[in-house]
Formats: structure tokens, C-alpha cells, sequence
């Protein structure tokens, strides 16, 4: 990979995203790195590399000249609490990235990495998984030559919202078998870099418990 390679992340104002962004701005494998958001990062990292693009999701087709890059990393993702019904969840956690999937690739970008989530199945009984499975199925169709999609269970690090629930699952699952066990938003993270400087052609999945490996081999140019 030459270091005229440009990234571009989509949810970096979240935990996973966050995480993301600070390890791509710090690779030397990405002069260029974009953030798609919908509101002005926190503590912004103060690098040279950093395009800030906010953005309306909604209307995202109007940024379709400003979203050329050669990796495309797709942290987004809500819960049904916060979006408030089945139909806003699944805009945000469907239509947005299909779109930005479909404006990138004909925008030549060669890889995609998406944080999806365990038990992602179309035809699962669960509203939350089946919506998880649709957005896999749909980007496996639209034949990616690089497309990396990780399946973590419940997510840990230090969030800017409170989410009880999650953080009492997260101690309850420890003791679970380790496809159900937290992943930390940091191993997640890596393990997106570490697969995308590689870019192994056609797809990718990493289960949970396979994404800390898949983060200590991270390239030693890494945080």
C-alpha cells in the first residue's frame, strides 16, 4: 500500500468510529483520512490528515464528490431505544450504509469494513439481527473486491452516553462461550485496520471471538 491512500469513516463520533479514526490518522499507510458526520467531533484530533464532512444522511447523494477514497470504514449504528421505532433504526443502520456503500464504490473505492453485529441473519426472528443480515447481504451482492464485515458481540469502552443495560450484559457475558463474549471498541477497531491494509480480495467475516486476534496482528506501523 503506497501512502497516497486516502480512508474514509463514516460514525467516527461513536465508540468503534472514534477508535477507528485515531488509528487511521496515526498509520502512515493513509495520507488522506474522512470523516463522515453528522456533527462536529468531540476533542477533534488536531492532524493535517483530518477532511471533516458533515453531513445530513439523508441527503447524502449531495456529497458524492467529496466521497472518493480508496478504504471505506462504516461504524455506523444505533439502538432501537435511541432511534424510537423499527423504521428510524433501520435507516440508520441499513439505508445509510448501503448508500454510502453504493456512492463509494462508484466513487472507486476497492474496500469496505463494516461493523455489523453477532447473530446478523435476514431471516432471524429478531428485528435487530435480521436488519444486521439485510445490510450484509446487500453489500455481498453489490461485489466488493475487498469487503471486511466484523460481528462483535456486546462492545465495550468508555462511552459518552449511558447505557446500563449494555454494561451489566457485558459483565454477564465474560462467563459466556467466546462467540458471545465483549469485544473491546479498541480490538475492533485494529482488527478493521489490520484487515484493510491487507485487503484480501472478495469477503471477510470475523466473528467475535476471532477480532482481538485479528487486532494483535496489527502491522507494527499501528497504534
Amino acid at each position: 500500500m503506497t501512502a497516497e491512500q486516502t480512508a474514509l469513516i463514516a460514525g467516527a463520533t461513536g465508540l468503534v468510529g472514534g477508535e477507528c479514526l485515531r488509528r487511521l490518522l496515526a498509520h502512515p499507510a493513509w495520507a488522506t483520512v474522512i470523516a463522515l458526520v453528522r456533527r462536529d467531533i468531540d476533542s477533534k484530533p488536531a492532524s493535517p490528515k483530518l477532511r471533516q464532512v458533515l453531513t445530513d444522511f439523508t441527503t447524502l447523494d449531495r456529497e458524492r464528490e467529496r466521497l472518493v477514497a480508496d478504504h471505506v470504514f462504516c461504524a455506523l449504528g444505533t439502538t432501537m431505544r435511541k432511534a424510537g421505532s423499527r423504521a428510524a433504526f433501520r435507516e440508520v443502520d441499513l439505508e445509510y450504509p448501503l448508500r454510502l456503500a453504493q456512492l463509494t464504490r462508484a466513487g472507486g473505492a476497492r474496500h469496505f469494513s463494516l461493523v455489523s453485529a453477532v447473530g446478523a441473519d435476514r431471516h432471524s426472528p429478531f428485528h435487530y439481527s435480521r436488519v444486521k443480515g439485510e445490510l450484509e447481504d446487500e453489500l455481498i451482492r453489490m461485489g466488493w473486491p475487498s469487503l471486511a464485515i466484523f460481528r462483535p458481540s456486546v462492545i465495550e469502552g468508555e462511552r459518552g452516553e449511558s447505557r446500563p443495560l449494555e454494561r451489566l450484559s457485558g459483565r454477564l457475558l465474560r462467563l459466556a462461550p467466546p462467540a458471545w463474549r465483549p469485544v473491546t471498541a479498541a480490538d475492533i477497531a485494529s482488527a478493521m485496520v489490520t484487515v484493510a491494509l491487507e485487503s484480501p480480495p472478495g469477503i471477510v467475516i470475523v466473528e467475535s471471538r476471532s477480532i482481538p486476534e485479528r487486532a494483535r496482528g496489527a502491522s507494527s506501523g499501528a497504534p
